[in-house]
């Protein structure tokens, strides 16, 4: 098969000539913010390394001082700042450099204003010497937001050319967190539709730092792809299907996917409002456990609920571990697909530590139809059988995408009358509450499981969520993190040819070449019943470090 070059490899979204025309002014008006001072040599970027996570740290564009700032997670930056030790200024400016190069060699980027993000730390740093203190739990701490988030004066999207636009205001979540401190420098990336476990839009392809013939994930690909370049200590995605766990799964970062409407929606932009057959939730996507629980303790502590009405008031309450022992349950698969070797190796390792700790108790967990679960969740996902989205493609003069094309074809996908649309809430409440009489029956307190049926997929092959989605439909809080291993063509390999227990899984062995996903991070799901966001944070913590040990 003949190579494709990385400029190929990058490339966005095409179109007809009308489009091509609007899309060429927007990639011109991102690339004119990139400093020349910041821009990597042609040599590098004509042939890079399939690998380039190392690339910021020899490129000599970063002193060493910024190289130190941009090693540390979001808990380190919040800390130093605090105590004198760190400027905002500095740490900005740090992290925006990277992002710079970060996006020349992952098209993560669909805006950068670190000019606009070096005043506003200005300013705190400003109320720091002032005062002494800080203004908030966040104080100078650079963020990253996903394209959908509006950041007042940067660029936003809802995953189409036709609804790019500047925004006029800050959405609630970025409202909130400007309040805490934190500073904004980037906005990123994110897919067609914004319905892809991969993220290519008119900006670019997302590509995967560690493999860059593999995806980044999607639809919060942008963030993962930037978090991993160390462009980014903590960025905000969204997930609806997987879109913070999946990409964080597959760049190796940490992501959350918090309990609907526990944090603010209000003001995301979106293509299909008043869609309420399913919710999306805003969450941190980061380098460290700690991180994950500095944002929620931030941004829940703020109550949500007071700015949006749709947020609920719900409290972040992680129990104490050391009282009664953890029931983990684990779940090797999904009873519909069968995760690629280096996911399960992962598992049977975390299953083998555990069952050696005094602090937990392991038994195996048996997922409940989660065939029929996935194929409601798919269903209320597009209810008018994918008109809008063909519509805002028209309208734009934009190509669809193959993963596109997927995601709103039959048979999951078709257009609903309002019996219609009543019968499948109908049906996803039964099943909920039939999960919910199972997950009881199971007795486990969480449930540690793969993220995806596999590490990073190739590129435009992602077509099976129910890794991720099926947690969306019952929203059940779910955290990704670092298994610690990675894929290895030596040892991950199948023993004797797998037989397929479903046409989505035979799909899913036939993308496996060991050799293909080499390097690649293997990662790890922890899901808990709703509301139930501060107990998976702790089990996560403690799952961790026992697995670390």
């Amino acid at each position: 098969m003949a190579t494709v070059s990385f400029k190929e490899k990058i490339k966005g979204v095409g179109g007809d000539a009308s489009y091509e025309a609007k899309a060429r002014v927007f990639q011109e008006q991102l690339e004119a913010k990139i400093p020349a001072s910041l821009r990597l040599p042609p040599a590098i970027l004509e042939d890079p390394p399939l690998d380039v996570t190392h690339i910021p740290e020899i490129c000599g564009l970063l002193t060493s001082q910024e190289l130190a700032i941009t090693e540390l997670d979001a808990t380190a930056v919040c800390q130093k700042i605090a105590a004198g030790e760190l400027t905002a200024v500095n740490a900005v400016t740090a992290f925006g450099k990277r992002a710079a190069i970060a996006h020349q060699l992952t098209a993560c980027l669909i805006d950068f204003f670190l000019d606009e993000g070096i005043k506003q730390a200005q300013q705190l740093d400003e109320y720091f010497r002032k005062e002494g203190k800080v203004i908030g739990p966040l104080h100078g701490l650079p963020i990253s937001i996903k394209g959908m988030l509006p950041v007042k004066g940067t660029v936003g999207s809802a995953g189409f050319l036709v609804n790019i636009e500047t925004a006029t205001e800050d959405c609630d979540m970025t409202r909130i967190l400007r309040s805490l401190g934190a500073v904004f420098y980037v906005k990123t990336n994110q897919p067609q539709t914004l319905m892809h476990l991969e993220s290519k839009s008119t900006y670019g392809r997302v590509l995967n730092p560690h493999n860059t013939d593999l995806t980044a994930g999607g639809s919060s690909g942008g963030e993962s792809a930037l978090v991993a370049m160390k462009g980014s200590c903590i960025g905000v995605g969204t997930d609806g299907g997987g879109s913070i766990r999946a990409p964080c799964a597959h760049c190796g970062i940490y992501g959350f996917r918090p309990s609907c409407r526990t944090t603010p929606l209000h003001g995301v932009l979106w293509y299909q409002p008043g869609q309420d057959g399913f919710f999306s939730s805003v969450g941190p996507m980061c380098r460290s456990a700690r991180d994950m629980r500095l944002f929620l303790e931030a941004v829940l502590g703020a109550n949500p609920a007071l700015l949006d009405p749709d947020a609920l008031p719900v409290p972040l309450k992680a129990p104490d571990l050391t009282k009664k022992k953890l029931r983990v349950g684990i779940m090797m698969h999904d009873g519909v697909v069968m995760p690629h070797p280096p996911t399960i190796r992962a598992l049977k390792l975390a299953k083998a530590k555990l069952e050696a700790s005094s602090e937990v108790e392991v038994v195996d967990y048996t997922p409940y139809d989660h065939d029929r679960g996935y194929s409601i969740v798919r269903e209320l996902y597009f209810e008018d059988g994918g008109a809008t989205v063909r519509r805002l493609l028209k309208e734009g003069g934009e190509d669809m995408l193959p993963l596109t094309e997927w995601v709103i074809s039959p048979p999951h996908v078709r257009d609903h009358d309002a019996a219609q649309v009543w019968k499948l809430r109908d049906e996803r409440d039964n099943y909920r509450r039939e999960y919910s009489d199972h997950w009881w029956s199971q007795n486990v307190d969480v449930v540690l499981c793969p993220p995806f049926p596999g590490t990073a997929s190739r590129h435009d092959t992602a077509k099976y969520w129910g890794y991720t989605a099926i947690w969306n439909l019952l929203d059940y809080p779910g955290t990704t993190f670092p298994s610690g291993s990675v894929a290895d063509p030596a040892i991950d390999v199948y023993q004797e040819p797998p037989s397929p227990m479903s046409a989505a899984d035979e799909y899913n062995l036939s993308l496996y070449d060991a050799m293909k996903f080499k390097g690649a991070p293997v990662s790890l799901q922890i899901v808990s019943r709703i509301y139930s966001d501060g107990l998976v944070l702790a089990a996560q913590e403690m799952i961790e470090r026992i697995l670390k040990s």
